[in-house]
Order: C-alpha cells, then structure tokens, then sequence
C-alpha cells in the first residue's frame, strides 16, 4: 500500500509521511466538521487580532489626550521654561479706566491639527507667579499731553521684555487694547495717543507691533473676549470625546440651509461689576425677530466670528451675544436706589408736610438695609436718616421698577433684545457680584440654587445688625468681606436675584449657574480671549511645517498599515492551503479504501484483478 509524503509548506526537516490506512479516524469522519471549525477559529482569530490593535491605538489616545488635560492643568502652574525654544510669546496690554496691566501669554508649537486652538496661557517667572505688572493712573489720564503716553507705558514694556527671552523679542506680537477709560473720550484725543504709541514703542522695542495692534475696543470686544476666554479655560473649544459630555446642535451663521452640526456646549457668561452688568451668550440657532427695529438693534448686540485659522472651515465659528447694562452694577443701582429715596422722601415732605427721614428720630424706613442699621444719604446740603427694616421681600419688590422691562417679547434689562436662551440645555457662570452675593457673606458661592439663596438672603436682612457685627468681629464670613459689604449685602443680594431672574427672565428653577471667582484656581481675564482672537492664524505656519515633516514620515504609517494587512492575506493563504491540502488529502485516503475494498472482494470471488481492472 502506497504512503503519502507531506513536505509542502514546511521546510525539510518537517517533510514526514503516513499511511492513507493509518489516517487519524477524525480525517475519515469529521474532517468538514474541522474545516468549518477551522475557518471560524482563523476568522475568530483575525476580528480579535484587529480588535486589539484597534482597541490598543485608540484607547491608548483617548487616554492620552484626557492624561494630556489633566497634565496641561498640572504645569500651568509651572515655571515657563525659557530656554524651550519651541515656545512662542504674546504681550497684551489692558489699559482700563483706573490703571493699565501687563499680561504675557506663552504657548508650544501648534500641533499641526487645523481644528484646534493654540494652547494658550499665561506665563509664570521662576517663582511661578504669574507675569502681570499694574500701573496707575489709567492711560485716559494723559488725554491732554499724549506725548507722555509712550513713557507711561514703558515700565509695562520693559517689565515684559525682562521675561520674554530676547531671542524670541522679533516675533512676539504686542496688543495694546484700551477699554472703558478711553471709550468716553474724543476721537481726537484717542488718535492722538495711539498715534505716539505707534511711533514710540517700535523704537525701543522689537516686538511685533502693527498699526491694528493698538486700539480702543468697544464694549461688545471686550465682553466677546471674555467669553473666548472662559469657555477656552472650560475646553469649551475642545473636540468631542466621551458621550456623557454636554452638547448641542448650532447653526453655522451664513450656512443657516446646511445641516446643523453637533459640538460641545458653550458656556454663557455674566458679570455685575460695581458700575455695569454684563451678560454673554452663544445663540446656537438661527433668531427671529419681532420687527425691524429689533432686528437693526440685534446686529449691534451679536458678533459673529471664526476662531479657527482656516476661514473655509465652520467647526469654530460662533454667534455670540452680547450686552452691557451701564447703572446695573451693584454700587451703581445702590446709587440710583438712594437717589430716588431721597427724591421721593423730599417730594413727599413738601406734599404732606411730614418730616420723614429729616432727623434721626424719625428715620427712612429702608426695607434693603439690614434690621435696625442706621445710614444716611447726603445731597445737596441735605441729609436724610435711614434705619434697616431688613425685609427681602418688600425689597425686592421697591427694586423691580428699576429693571426698566417692557412688555415687548425677547427683551431684557431698559427694554433692550435678549435672544431666546435654551434653559433646559445652558449653563452660565456668574461672575463679581454674582459671586460676591452668594459667598462673602452667605457661604454659598458655587452652584446657585434660587430657593437656598432667598432663604439665607432673607435670613441675613432680617438678623439685627449688632448681632451680624459680631458675626464680623469673630470672623465668621469670608476674608475679603468688609463693613461695606456687610451693610449692602441684603440690597445687593435683592438686586441680584431681580436681575437675574427678572431683567435676564432665568426660571427660578434654574440649576446650572455657577458663581465663581476663579474658573480652574484662575482669574480669567478677557485678554486670554483678545490673544486667542488675534493670533488665530499663526497655527497656520505651524500647519504647514507639520504637513512638510509628516510627507517625509508618510511611508511609516502606511508601511505599518500595509504589514498588518500583509500577516493577515499570509495567515489566510497558509490556512486555506492547509485545508485544501487535507481535502486532497481524505480524497485519496478514500479512493485507496475502495481499490482495497475491491481487491479483497475479487480475491475472495477467484477474479484476478486484472480482469476487474480492465473492465472497468
């Protein structure tokens, strides 16, 4: 009986033979039962072998990237190292109404990703402190000499030439941007002090320093960039990577017939300063407007822009609205309360002869004041004598006509346009005073819940002012809370609650405000979004540099690709020549059975074979 001799696909020292008759007993019964066994385990195999390696790429960048924010956070507040050389530089210059500040921001070489931001932030010294120098006065105060501008200026420049590495002086941008202190003078007198700056600062300094590079910005500028600045904090900008994070659908203004698409959620910002309250918020959908003259008003009240370096791309572009209410400040609508107080007490006297707050003995009953403080309210020569009855709510109630609404829909504080606001799908952080009223005194400072507030707003306004003066003595509220604070806390708090919940008509119900000082232990300023803004083409020369290397570093990537793909058609050939090399294998395993078969017959029938043979 012949022997079959298995050499193919093996090298010479595996060749080895069997008998047909000795086959395993599994070849003659079992063998398609193996095969199809066979074909599912190599198919098993190979979805596995390309799960994990799926598996072990991606999720090794999933990890990486949320390792590389929480790294990110950890080293801002690191040293800046200098003698990186791969860090670049930015100065920008706030000139506000009471001083001028100096803040110089640092980032590495972009990554090359056309859809992401510069990572931006502030440089800090070798004591890792931030690098931010203040001068007074502020820069209004030279409207009448605008040749001293420049030497005003200078500390703040050589301040931040200290810091920046000399080598990097030629290509790090300078921005000087002048807010509410310049807004309110002449255009004569403001062109005149930019002008000495231009002239001035490009001889002494080597930073890059255009003509757009100083500017008095508007109201809407500067609340525009603070919001960049918070919602970069935020990684607002960032790309979606985990389903549980916030999103929402956006219309991209000018593509309002394209399909909406689906980003991370914004967050609305707003801030009560002393003088002025300030709210702004992205309007993901395109608005309607209810006459014309709302809709010649909204263009002045919306900005729209694309924080990307590509213009052809929409993924960061936002409509943004912003509005500025001047006399909403908490000390700015104190004022305007006592005024009217005063006002009205005198009016009053005259009508009906009474002499109502005129002397101590017979004081104003001033429901905003906390219960039995005495203050007074001098104009004019005039005095006139308070005493706190520390009602919330009848405090409350004497404010509400100075939010100025109107009847009209979509408007908000003095009748001004507020787009529609999502509530169930927003979030907002409240800013100042918004912070100060919840947590200074209250200790509520964080997520604002309305019916916590009111009821320690009301408690506070009610307690006799001797005993909160006790409360101060033995320092039971916040550091940073003085005297002043304590005596219009019950006024400020009304106010803030009527603003928010009257003027900008948020549910009182709403749960996803929150009061803060710092976002991430940092005080954000709208100078991180002025610099985001400006320098967001220069990822551009990064981009075209990274494009450059990874033509060069291509073949890597497809040859690693290519050898996956490679082993798999191997190990498919190799299986599929093994199986068709059994099936030849069992076929001849049978044909030898039925020729044994057959001779044995003949042999006991007296036939030879030959004979058979041939007649088959």
């Amino acid at each position: 009986m012949g022997r079959i001799g298995i050499s193919c696909l093996f090298p010479a020292s595996w060749h080895f033979s069997i008998s047909p008759v000795g086959c395993p007993r599994i070849l003659n019964t079992n063998l398609r039962q193996i095969i199809v066994i066979s074909v599912l385990a190599a198919a098993v195999s190979l979805l596995y072998f390309s799960v994990i390696i799926i598996r072990n790429k991606y999720g090794r960048l999933t990890r990486d990237k949320k390792f590389q924010r929480y790294l990110a956070r950890v080293t801002d507040i690191e040293a800046t190292d200098t003698n990186n050389p791969s860090v670049n530089y930015g100065i920008v210059v706030d000139c506000g109404s009471s001083g001028s500040r100096v803040f110089v921001y640092c980032w590495p070489r972009h990554n090359g990703n056309p859809r992401d931001l510069l990572d931006i932030r502030q440089m800090r010294d070798k004591n890792r402190k931030p690098v931010v120098m203040k001068i007074k006065p502020g820069i209004s105060e030279f409207a009448t000499s605008p040749e001293k501008v420049s030497d005003y200026i200078s500390p703040l420049l050589n301040f931040a030439a200290e810091h920046v590495p000399r080598a990097k002086h030629k290509e790090t941008p300078l921005y000087i941007l002048c807010t509410a202190g310049m807004r309110i003078l002449p255009e004569s007198q403001q062109k005149a002090i930019l002008e000495d700056l231009l002239t001035d600062i490009p001889v002494h300094f080597d930073f890059l320093f255009s003509d757009s590079h100083a500017e008095v910005i508007s109201g809407k500028q500067e609340g525009v960039y603070a919001w960049i600045g918070i919602n970069f904090v935020l990684g607002r900008f960032e790309h979606i990577e985990d389903d549980d994070e916030a999103v929402v659908e956006v219309n991209i203004p000018g593509s309002e017939s394209s399909e909406a698409i689906v980003r991370k959620r914004t967050a609305g910002i707003l801030d009560m300063g002393g003088v002025s309250t300030q709210i702004a918020y992205e309007v993901p959908k395109t608005v309607s407007f209810a006459s014309s003259q709302q809709e010649e008003v909204a263009k002045n009240l919306l900005a729209e822009f694309n924080l990307g370096c590509d213009v052809h791309q929409t993924e960061h572009v936002y409509r943004v609205y912003v509005a500025t209410f001047l006399g909403f400040g908490g000390n700015a609508a104190r004022q305007r309360y006592e005024d009217r107080i005063f006002a009205n007490t005198i009016q009053k006297n005259r009508l009906l002869g009474k002499q109502t707050g005129l002397t101590p003995d017979m004081p104003y009953l001033d429901p905003c004041l906390p219960l039995d403080i005495k203050d007074e309210i001098q104009q004019n020569g005039q005095t006139i004598y308070l005493r706190g009855t520390g009602d919330f709510d009848l405090c409350r109630e004497t404010i509400q006509p100075f939010m100025n609404k109107t009847n009209e829909t979509q408007t908000s504080l003095n009748g001004v346009y507020q787009p529609p606001i999502h509530f169930q799908n927003s979030e907002f952080y409240g800013f100042s005073e918004f912070y100060y009223c919840t947590e200074d005194v209250l200790r509520m400072g964080g997520d604002y819940n309305a019916a916590k507030f009111t009821k320690a707003a009301k408690d506070y306004c009610a307690t006799k002012w001797s005993i909160l003066r006790e409360r101060f003595d033995r320092g039971l509220y916040a550091s940073h809370a003085d005297l002043h604070r304590l005596k219009y806390q019950c006024f400020k708090s009304a106010w803030m609650f009527e603003v928010f919940h009257r003027g900008f008509s948020f549910p009182v119900n709403y749960k996803s405000l929150k009061t803060a000082l710092q976002v991430y232990d940092k005080e954000v300023q709208w100078t991180l979004g002025a610099i985001l803004y400006r320098t967001r083409f220069l990822p551009l020369r990064d981009i075209q540099q990274e494009a450059f290397r990874a033509s060069h570093t291509h073949w890597r990537g497809v040859s690693f690709v290519y050898n996956h793909y490679l082993f798999s058609g191997c190990f498919l050939v190799v299986l599929l020549a093994i199986l068709l090399y059994l099936l030849r294998l069992r076929r001849i395993h049978r044909r030898t059975l039925r020729n044994g078969s057959a001779a044995a017959l003949w042999m006991e029938e007296g036939l030879p074979t030959q004979n058979a043979a041939g007649t088959l």
